[in-house]
């Protein structure tokens, strides 16, 4: 047996598969990182304070709508994907900065439009400050609906978050164990570079054909 600090580089070298998932992991997490950046930073550059009470409702009902058919497309990419369980937790982190910023631009329009719709003047920044205090359920009371249409959206976001916690979570766990079961059926298509690609039924004769 081989004494652990006289071994050669070789043997400290991560497994071919280990760096392959260490890179998967860290591409999923860039990625996540992205969209939401790109989604927050969309909301704070988007000209919002030219749309009216109509808009607001609007551009809620359209955002939801985009909410619901992206939500449905990365379902459709988990079941699909080698990776599932990166996928979903992307998937879930993609949703729920869409649901953020959507509701944030929904509260922001409707507080420039009709002032007074809540308890003090909205910025972009208190407006998903007040999103996120919804939606977590912490309820703090420094910020609260007071128009109908104002109390109208709130209410909305709550059933959406039960919505998302009950049923939109269930959906992402069978989706992984759907798409697991699928990659343990169907062959892998490519090896990591470096790995062995003989099997352990070949022969010494048939690994020696080219």
């Amino acid at each position: 047996m081989s004494d652990p600090r006289t071994a050669g580089p070789e043997s400290r070298r991560p497994d071919p598969w280990v760096r392959h998932r260490r890179w998967v992991v860290g591409a999923c997490v860039v990625r996540a990182v992205f969209i939401t950046a790109g989604l927050v930073t969309a909301y704070y550059l988007l000209p919002l304070d030219e749309h009216g009470t109509a808009g607001a409702s609007a551009l809620l009902a359209c955002g939801l709508l985009a909410v619901l058919v992206v939500f449905c497309w990365e379902v459709r990419v988990i079941v699909r994907s080698p990776h599932p369980r990166l996928k979903a937790v992307e998937a879930l982190a993609a949703t729920l900065a869409l649901l953020f910023v959507l509701f944030a631009g929904a509260y922001y329009v409707l507080e420039s439009s009709t002032p007074g719709s809540f308890s003090e003047p909205l910025t972009r920044t208190d407006a998903l400050y007040f999103t996120l205090t919804v939606f977590s359920t912490v309820g703090f009371g420094d910020i609260t609906a007071r128009s109908q249409t104002g109390r109208v959206m709130v209410m909305s976001q709550m059933v959406v978050g039960l919505l998302l916690v009950a049923f939109a979570a269930r959906v992402l766990a069978s989706a992984v164990q759907t798409g697991l079961r699928r990659r343990d059926r169907d062959p892998p298509a490519e090896k990591p570079a470096g790995t062995d690609t003989t099997t352990r039924d070949q022969t010494p004769d048939q690994e020696a054909e080219p």
